[in-house]
């Protein structure tokens, strides 16, 4: 999988006037998607229609919309005034426990029924893992070395040939946001399902970003092992200016 598609990955709060701007910085760059992340505090999918006015051909993904704090049932108007065929809906469990495969599985198959953009599910463990390929279109990894998210491709696509797996990777390509890497690290290191998992798995959650000294060989690692990296951007500041400039500076890096 070395022409593994490279795309960029920002936080929902930024907000649609924000991400619109930076929508067209990475359509201009030659990225494959923008995947915008959903919180309380960042509609996702918001977001995604403002990116949508702005683009002609870029992939607009969700990374993710958790299905216990959002049901199906309140997506469908805003999922109907995005593009269906450059759609990707990256959905996950959230905070739910109990009853977290079924919920999941649920949600994935009414989506598939009622939308036409591709359904991947955000997965750690290997039943949720299993239901990214069997009910949804395949996983969306994230926190793995490359030999680790190669094996867990290896296994999806193992499940069904036409799996797409997506990865998330932190990344920093300036080594004035090293310190906010850093903190992403630690926080992700400290929530006790990510730890589980990091334990489980063997690794650190710092052996699984990229700054700017790992970058180059560490952009093609990840293109080898999984369908599509996401470029996960951790900038210094939080204006538009700062993802425009990771957006330039990771395109000529990747190249």
């Amino acid at each position: 999988m070395t022409d593994a598609r490279v795309s960029i990955g920002v936080a929902g709060v930024l907000g649609p006037d924000a991400i619109g701007r930076i929508a067209r910085a990475v359509e201009a760059a030659g990225f494959h998607a923008l995947w915008v992340n959903d919180t309380p505090g960042g509609d996702a999918l918001a977001a995604l229609a403002a990116a949508a006015k702005v683009t002609e051909r870029l992939v607009l993904a969700t990374g993710v919309i958790a299905v216990d704090r959002r049901p199906v049932a309140s997506l469908t108007g805003p999922i109907a005034s995005l593009p269906q065929e450059r759609l990707v809906l990256g959905i996950g469990s959230g905070q739910a426990r109990a009853g977290a495969l079924a919920l999941v599985t649920d949600a994935a198959v009414r989506l598939r029924e009622q939308t036409a953009a591709r359904v991947l599910v955000g997965a750690l463990g290997p039943r949720m893992r299993e239901v990214a390929v069997t009910a949804g279109q395949g996983p969306l990894l994230s926190w793995l070395t490359p030999d680790i998210a190669a094996a867990q491709a290896a296994e999806a696509h193992g499940v069904s040939a036409d799996a797409h797996v997506a990865l998330y990777v932190r990344t920093a390509v300036d080594a004035a946001a090293g310190p906010k890497l850093q903190t992403e690290v630690d926080r992700y290191a400290s929530y006790p399902n990510y730890r589980a998992n990091f334990d489980r798995l063997g690794i650190a959650a710092a052996g699984t970003v990229l700054d700017a000294d790992t970058f180059g060989t560490g952009v093609a690692e990840y293109r080898a092992a999984v369908d599509e990296v996401v470029l996960r951007a951790i900038v210094a500041g939080d204006d538009v200016e700062d993802y425009v400039s990771f957006v330039q500076a990771a395109a000529r890096l990747a190249e």
